[in-house]
């Protein structure tokens, strides 16, 4: 069974033909959670890095589209665990309560977002501090 409460790299479904390979995610088979949004980050210059943030309530499932780039997760305790993506058949569980930065985009690299929740700016946590200050107290 899927373990809710902790990030995971986990992989997708790969159909191999030699006309090109083919990946796909559903609803139950694949994501964890019902799908209300999809997003997609790209033209990151190469080796760049996107500041982090985490959220109260969202669960993410992430995938390379294209190219590669790092996923760091953090629960909060100070030890970081970084995620290389670069496989699109392979996906990262990202559940609520994880500090998330990303970086070292490769040039011309997508990264998609499959999120549990509409967009809602009160779900975001975007200072580490105060992420971290109610993460520990979640934990004591």
């Amino acid at each position: 069974m899927f373990d809710n409460t902790r990030p995971r790299l986990y992989p997708l479904p790969k159909l191999v033909d030699p006309r090109g390979n083919l990946s796909f995610l559903q609803d139950g088979d694949q994501v964890p959670f019902d799908i209300a949004r999809c997003y997609w980050i790209y033209d990151v210059p190469g080796n760049a890095n996107r500041d982090g943030h985490a959220f109260y309530t969202s669960r993410e499932v992430i995938i390379a589209l294209s190219g590669s780039f790092d996923v760091v997760l953090d629960s909060g305790d100070g030890k970081p665990s970084r995620f290389h993506m670069n496989r699109s058949y392979n996906a990262l569980y990202v559940p609520p309560m994880y500090w998330r930065e990303m970086d070292n985009f490769s040039t011309n690299s997508v990264a998609m977002i499959i999120s549990s929740t509409l967009y809602s700016e009160e779900d975001y946590i975007r200072d580490y501090e105060k992420f971290r200050s109610i993460a520990m107290s979640e934990n004591v």
